[in-house]
């Protein structure tokens, strides 16, 4: 079992060397999957196809036979037409996803695509990489058993929910501040499912639910009436928070760390998300190394470097550091944590 970050380097470096094996990633419902595979070619400038194949039928993925002229024997004969949708040049990723809720003569089609790299005439071009994602059959998943030929073919990785890979791409992708909070303090709700009910929270409705935020509607519909629940909840603290925006200008000088845990988490989140400067920054990490406990410093400093780091931030972040001394005894000390 992997974390959804050690599943994106592991799929990194078989991009950045080139290793072409094929790869079966095993996880849950709406833990990010396919979200980490589309994270991986952006980031290597591949192209990516995704195919559900789940919704294809055999002929969907082999093509149609097509008649030719005989050549006057009588004898007629038939090519076989791939479909537009499988890559003809370049380089990329595709991905065979819901492989294991296909038929299983859609499985048959996909392992000659996988063992053999082509399916009819049709050859998958040099460049591209055959990887496959699944649900396992304790998830609900209505799945078929996989051949035995077709998974000695793969690499397999069974990955789990990492809140820490959440955070760090939902701070980066805007998602909200209070959701993104919220589940610090709360990381047991990234993921929970719920055999009851067909709305519970994952990484998957949690993205669905910052939109709805974004919205002014309810998010219970995404992530299931107990989430829903305690998420209002946790909305009263917020409102009790100290002015962010106040710390942020450096202006805080009689502003006190909360001392209820919500509010530490929700208030260490907010500064970390809505920082958008070098001044903001250093405003925010001079407070709390003033009021708050080494824990919650540390927390703050990784969030705001890794999404400074992802930005494109890093010669704002080296002025940082340079004009701030506890920023560097920070920097030093938890290296190895922020990835620098």
């Amino acid at each position: 079992m992997i974390k959804i970050k050690q599943l994106r380097d592991f799929l990194g470096v078989l991009v950045d060397k080139n290793i072409r094996l094929s790869v079966m990633i095993w996880g849950p419902p709406g833990v990010g999957k396919s979200s980490v595979v589309a994270q991986v070619a952006k980031s290597a400038d591949l192209s990516l196809i995704d195919l559900r194949l789940s919704q294809l039928a055999p002929t969907d993925l082999r093509g149609l036979p097509v008649a030719i002229a005989g050549d006057g024997s009588g004898q007629g004969r038939s090519v076989w037409y791939p479909p537009e949708f499988l890559p003809a040049a370049g380089r990329g990723i595709l991905l065979l996803d819901e492989i294991n809720m296909a038929m299983p003569a859609m499985q048959g089609i996909a392992q000659q695509l996988i063992l053999d790299r082509r399916v009819g005439n049709y050859v998958v071009p040099e460049g591209w990489f055959i990887w496959a994602a699944g649900n396992r059959k304790e998830d609900r998943a209505s799945v078929f058993e996989m051949p035995a030929p077709l998974a000695n073919r793969f690499v397999h990785l069974e990955v789990s929910p990492d809140f820490d890979a959440f955070k760090e791409y939902a701070i980066g992708a805007g998602y909200d501040e209070q959701i993104i909070a919220f589940l610090a303090f709360r990381p047991v709700l990234l993921h929970k499912p719920d055999p009851q009910s067909p709305n519970w929270p994952s990484p998957r409705t949690w993205e669905m639910a910052s939109s709805l935020r974004r919205a002014g509607l309810a998010i219970g519909p995404a992530v299931g009436a107990g989430a829903a629940s305690e998420f209002q909840a946790f909305l009263k603290v917020y409102a009790e928070l100290p002015n962010i925006e106040l710390i942020l200008s450096g202006n805080a000088t009689n502003v006190k760390f909360p001392e209820e845990l919500s509010a530490r988490y929700a208030i260490t989140i907010g500064l970390a998300v809505r920082n958008h400067s070098r001044d903001s920054a250093l405003n925010a990490f001079r407070w709390l190394a003033s009021n708050a406990s080494a824990e919650w410093v540390q927390l703050f400093g990784t969030d705001c470097i890794r999404n400074m780091r992802s930005s494109g931030q890093m010669g704002v972040l080296a002025k940082m550091v340079k004009d701030e001394p506890a920023l560097q005894k920070f920097v030093k000390d938890y290296r190895d944590l922020i990835g620098l």
